[in-house]
């Protein structure tokens, strides 16, 4: 059986490279960078789900300093929601230029409902970490 199209929405908070300069400022503190809902009323219970994709671009802070970035994806609007994706990894201490992270992952068994909210919150271990942008997330959801 094939995969039936549900719904399908773009957040894109940068379209270019070094197009923003948004400093994570608390350490530690979760900082939205993507939200969309998706209709996925059309789906089969338990058969439906959500795949994301998504690129940020992060630079070190002036005084460059070991830096772990994380990118949460919760189905929700909040990070009291479902945590449906993790990913974290160290930035490079050697560059100094943007820095590119990106992420691919899906939600199994997604609720057959219209309006399901999907949110991406970025996460640094140091003050300073400064978002520049190209920042695009995409949201498909599909069913069986």
């Amino acid at each position: 059986m094939a995969a039936r199209f549900l719904d399908s929405k773009t957040s894109q908070n940068a379209s270019y490279a070094n197009s923003i300069a948004i400093p994570i400022s608390v350490i530690g503190t979760p900082q939205l960078v993507a939200q969309q809902t998706l209709d996925l009323s059309a789906g089969t219970a338990g058969l439906t789900r959500v795949e994301f994709t998504g690129i940020i671009a992060l630079q070190l802070p002036l005084l460059p300093a070991v830096t772990n970035i994380t990118l949460d994806v919760y189905r929700g609007l909040t990070t009291g929601g479902v945590l449906v994706f993790s990913a974290s990894e160290n930035l490079n201490i050697n560059l100094l230029g943007p820095q590119l992270i990106t992420i691919a992952g899906s939600d199994f068994n997604a609720p057959n409902t219209a309006g399901v909210a999907y949110t991406v919150f970025v996460t640094a271990s140091v003050l300073g970490t400064i978002r520049v942008g190209p920042e695009s997330y995409n949201f498909t959801g599909v069913s069986d």
